[in-house]
């Protein structure tokens, strides 16, 4: 598990992965501290290490990247983790369009292509 603060080089990223996983890499987005955890077989895990690392519940929220893809396609806004109730979000996927937006926007910035 890796937490992402300076931008870096997708390929990179995908290239020292640990998971496992073989057709992306799952993340956490804190959309507050507007950091990344990446590189587990769970979004649960990466949650807790960014909890842990100073983040609060109500800005971390779970997706996974399509390294092999391009544009908005890269990214898919679903993880147990998402669901809220109490934050309007009942399902896996991420239902808010901002919320979407400012995840896409860091992921951007943070992981270059």
């Amino acid at each position: 598990m890796i937490i992402i603060e300076r931008p870096m080089l997708l390929k990179k990223l995908w290239q020292e992965c640990e998971s496992g996983l073989i057709e992306m890499i799952k993340i956490v987005v804190d959309i507050k501290r507007e950091i990344i955890a990446a590189d587990a077989e769970m979004h649960a895990d990466l949650e807790e290490i960014l909890l842990h690392n100073g983040s609060q519940q109500q800005d971390l929220w779970g997706a996974n990247i399509y390294p092999d893809k391009e544009g908005e396609s890269i990214l898919e806004y679903t993880s147990f983790i998402n669901i809220r109730p109490a934050q309007n979000n009942r399902s896996m996927e991420i239902e808010a369009p901002e919320i979407r937006q400012k995840i896409f926007n860091i992921i951007q910035h943070l992981l270059l292509q």
